[in-house]
């Protein structure tokens, strides 16, 4: 209705405190040197034939899909929203980091040495491990910061003044 004015989002009325807003800021990079990561292996899979289009359609979807819904859920939990928070630290900060690092710890395990592994690096390989190592960092240091305890008082106050209704929505 014109001239409608509503009422101020309950967790905007106190804004983010800063490790807050640098979580969501981690979140974003996380996000951003996902999808690069995502581009690095989808053209290596191209270059060497490694794998279908089928493959890599699904590959892609279920990226798109988790790296949508990662930065909702960033915007959600900058914006008080501790369900956010708590899918981020357990969805990503735990599930997407093991998914990160199994592999070059199972070729540790198995007996390779760092020293082995970054002797047959080509460029590729180099700005995928240099992306990682970006991407875990800042999932990592984003959860570190959702907990500590200007965090934990902005989302006990932002519960506090939510509607049960409100799951994330911007007005």
């Amino acid at each position: 209705m014109p001239g409608t004015v509503l009422p101020p989002h309950p967790a905007s009325a106190v804004p983010a405190p800063a490790p807050v807003r640098r979580a969501f800021a981690l979140w974003m990079i996380a996000v951003t040197a996902g999808a690069f990561e995502t581009v690095l292996a989808v053209g290596g899979m191209a270059a060497d034939g490694s794998g279908s289009a089928g493959e890599i359609g699904v590959g892609l979807t279920i990226r798109l899909t988790v790296f949508t819904l990662a930065g909702w859920c960033a915007g959600c939990m900058r914006r008080g929203h501790g369900w956010a928070r708590l899918a981020l630290a357990l969805g990503l900060g735990i599930g997407g980091t093991a998914s990160m690092v199994t592999e070059p710890l199972r070729r540790l395990a198995d007996g390779a040495s760092v020293g082995a592994l970054l002797s047959d690096i080509g460029a590729l390989d180099l700005a995928f491990a240099v992306s990682r190592t970006l991407h875990v960092l800042a999932v990592l240091t984003a959860v570190i910061l959702m907990f500590l305890p200007a965090a934990n008082a902005y989302f006990t106050s932002a519960r506090r003044s939510r509607t049960s209704a409100d799951l994330c929505t911007e007005r």
